[in-house]
């Protein structure tokens, strides 16, 4: 068994490298199912630690596998970083800032693929002492549906059997660097698209009796699903923690011009898949209902999103005792449940996993932004963090 002055020190020797690593993914990133220079450098430093990959998977994914000389090969563990970045223009100046215009890495895939391609180049020279072998997943297209993940598990990328586990790990600003997270059972919300076009009469707005106003009705219909779903006093479900919110409502008129439509976009998350069929249903109903009392009709579409995310408590426990040892006791939290969604959910639904958080931010440093800013940033020390925990996991997993 390797112990954790043993680990710590292959870490050491290529921690420098994989923060490099880093810095080259974060200034060069790539949009959803477009990362074709992110796999290409990754696949090239694979083949710089000789470790053996396969490339192609969703296009541009990545299977990586590291393996003692002997052993079952029915036995492996699997896992997983996500590769793409977001539409967003990076504000940071530092010198490794996006080059690509637009294109930002500020949710932390940047350092979730150096961190899991860091472990492989420490456990690829230790192979001989996994009690298993370790699937390393490099996915694409984590922030866009129908999510990198399904269409990963789809093409059984995860292999045959699947793993006994896999893990991921997320940056998580809000924990100072050094620390990490977990939560066993329920963490991460469903999340589906809401769509809703009310259909009105547009008009010249000095002449009442000649329109219909669907601004009116797009009012009506907010707030009787706010109501419904998510006023203290009259909402629906109260026991499974539900979130319903729009964030846009588009109705191209002008001050006297009454236009014929208005669009409205939301979100609905919660934890329980039966309560979320039940859900689309009144979605459907009330918004259908509150037009109609307004004289108006409504198309209503629900884009199903991501499942819940849902940890396994006994491969959660395990690498949070790894945690313990490697990292420390002090430096290992407990959770809050999130209404935030993930598409590493859907491994949870088909494999015992754990997702946990890597704490990568720094007050002292000004490092708080939070993921999806244009200033995100991380404090490095964290992508030393992340690979002692995940490799000691590897070492000590039987």
């Amino acid at each position: 068994m390797i112990t954790p002055e043993k680990l710590r020190e292959a870490v050491l020797a290529q921690v420098s490298s994989v923060i490099e690593i880093r810095r080259h993914l974060h200034k060069h990133p790539e949009l959803s199912f477009q990362e074709f220079e992110t796999s290409a450098f990754i696949s090239a430093e694979l083949k710089k630690a000789h470790v053996h990959h396969t490339t192609g998977w969703v296009k541009t994914g990545i299977v990586a596998e590291i393996k003692p000389d002997n052993f079952d090969e029915k036995n492996w563990i699997a896992l997983r970083a996500d590769m793409d970045a977001l539409p967003i223009t990076e504000k940071n100046n530092c010198e490794y800032k996006s080059v690509n215009p637009g294109v930002m890495h500020a949710c932390g895939h940047d350092v979730h693929s150096a961190v899991m391609l860091g472990v492989c180049k420490v456990l690829q020279p230790l192979r001989n002492e996994l009690k298993c072998g370790v699937r390393v997943l490099f996915q694409p297209g984590e922030e866009k549906l129908p999510g990198g993940a399904s269409l990963m598990i789809k093409e059984g990328a995860l292999g045959k059997p699947f793993p006994k586990s896999i893990i991921g790990l997320h940056v998580f600003p809000e924990m100072e660097a050094g620390n990490v997270g977990f939560r066993p059972g329920m963490y991460m919300a469903s999340s589906d698209e809401i769509f809703i076009t009310i259909k009105g009469r547009g008009g010249h707005a000095a002449m009442r009796n000649q329109y219909i106003n669907p601004l009116l009705a797009a009012s009506a219909v907010l707030l009787e699903l706010e109501k419904m779903f998510m006023h203290e006093s009259t909402r629906v479900q109260k026991e499974i923690p539900t979130v319903l919110a729009f964030g846009k409502i588009e109705g191209l008129g002008a001050n006297n011009v009454i236009p014929d439509e208005v669009k409205i976009e939301g979100t609905f998350r919660t934890f329980s898949e039966e309560w979320r069929k039940k859900a689309h249903a009144l979605i459907t109903s009330v918004a259908a209902d509150a037009a109609a009392s307004m004289q108006c009709g409504a198309d209503i579409e629900i884009r199903k999103g991501y499942p819940f995310l849902v940890n396994d408590e006994k491969t959660t426990l395990q690498i949070r005792t790894s945690a313990e040892e490697i990292a420390g006791k002090n430096q290992v939290h407990d959770l809050d449940l999130r209404m935030t969604a993930e598409d590493f959910a859907y491994y949870t639904q088909v494999v015992p996993a754990c997702f946990f958080r890597l704490g990568t931010g720094n007050t002292s440093k000004g490092i708080t932004s939070p993921v999806h800013s244009a200033t995100f940033d991380i404090d490095e020390n964290a992508i030393k963090t992340g690979m002692e925990v995940v490799a000691f996991h590897c070492l000590n997993i039987k």
